[in-house]
């Protein structure tokens, strides 16, 4: 068996969701969750005007998510502790030798390195659930790993970070080539390139301690959609010279340096925790389009929408508001996994 995780731009099946439900991360008051709610709810919405969308609900939310997604929407009850489907969700791969052949990779998810806040355990089920809900061939995996901290182009290349599987409260006995060597047998990557580090904000308490998929994407090979922040008030202006530095100087799968294509941040540099991690790169494709993050500037939203055209040519942008998933830890990347469909 030869498995590969295609790129998220080649066709899906479907894309997986999992549905709020109360907790720490949720928020303390009403209106922050019912906030976090419709925010799920409208970037599912979104979703499904392109392609399918299944989404897991824990029994105690199942009314309020019949009322709040669209009617096109499957939902599937399972318990839940966490919503983040990208990083406890299965990784799909498939086997160019075996046409009709999906596999679902089962990382170790332990809640970003099991920090005392986070409730995670539920979840962690969740990967052998889909296996078995869609009838992936389940890959099991010793590496704490989580979707947000990998990017692939489909042809054999990924990137990570150093800060997230060398995290040493995830993998603590991992070196660069374990984690290369395991990557290879689950998802067929051949290439990778390793940035030194994420975005600020992400090392606070409720970060993922650097997941690339808010740093950097690989919208097609040999070219790199990168995260730019203008602002040298900001510290993300330097951490992202020196990944856009350590980037120029990479080559992936095919021995191609790699065009890099800047993403700029919204203006907005704070909010009442401390400096923002808001970042377009963190958007989702789907079948035919892109869901795009929104930050309710006009100006750098619209920018975003144009140069993600022109990286996904052929794709209709669609922005949804997405502050307050980046309130909660993340963006709209974070909380879709894709299935591919296969031949």
């Amino acid at each position: 068996m030869a498995w590969r995780m295609p790129a998220e731009t080649n066709e899906h099946e479907r894309t997986w969701m999992a549905f709020p439900r109360e907790g720490l991360t949720l928020g303390d008051t009403a209106a922050q969750r019912e906030d976090g709610y419709a925010t799920w709810a409208a970037v599912a919405n979104a979703v499904v005007g392109f392609e399918p969308l299944t989404m897991v609900v824990d029994p105690t939310e199942t009314d309020r998510a019949r009322r709040m997604l669209d009617a096109r929407i499957d939902v599937v009850e399972a318990p839940l502790d966490e919503f983040w489907m990208r990083d406890f969700g299965p990784t799909f791969v498939v086997d160019d030798e075996r046409p009709g052949a999906l596999g679902a990779v089962d990382w170790i998810f332990n809640g970003w390195g099991a920090p005392e806040w986070s409730e995670w355990r539920q979840s962690a089920d969740i990967a052998r659930f889909i296996a078995e809900q869609t009838g992936a061939e389940r890959i099991t995996s010793l590496l704490v790993n989580e979707g947000g901290g990998i990017n692939v182009d489909g042809e054999g290349t990924v990137l990570l970070t150093e800060t997230v599987q060398l995290d040493p409260r995830r993998n603590p006995y991992a070196d660069k080539g374990r984690v290369e060597t395991e990557l290879a047998r689950t998802i067929g990557t051949t290439t990778a390139i390793w940035v030194p580090r994420g975005l600020t904000r992400d090392y606070d308490d409720f970060g993922t301690s650097g997941h690339i998929d808010i740093v950097a994407t690989l919208p097609s090979p040999g070219r790199v959609l990168l995260h730019a922040q203008p602002d040298s008030d900001h510290p993300d202006h330097a951490v992202m010279r020196g990944v856009r530095a350590q980037l120029e100087q990479a080559r992936d799968a095919a021995g191609r340096t790699l065009e890099v294509v800047e993403l700029p941040a919204p203006e907005t540099l704070r909010d009442e925790h401390g400096f923002v991690d808001w970042s377009y790169v963190n958007h989702y494709v789907v079948n035919g389009g892109v869901i795009a993050c929104g930050f309710g500037e006009e100006r750098a939203d619209a920018r975003a929408r144009d140069i993600l055209s022109s990286a996904y040519p052929g794709r209709e942008v669609v922005t949804v508001d997405a502050r307050p998933i980046f309130a909660r830890g993340g963006g709209i990347h974070c909380i879709t996994q894709q299935q591919p469909r296969v031949p």
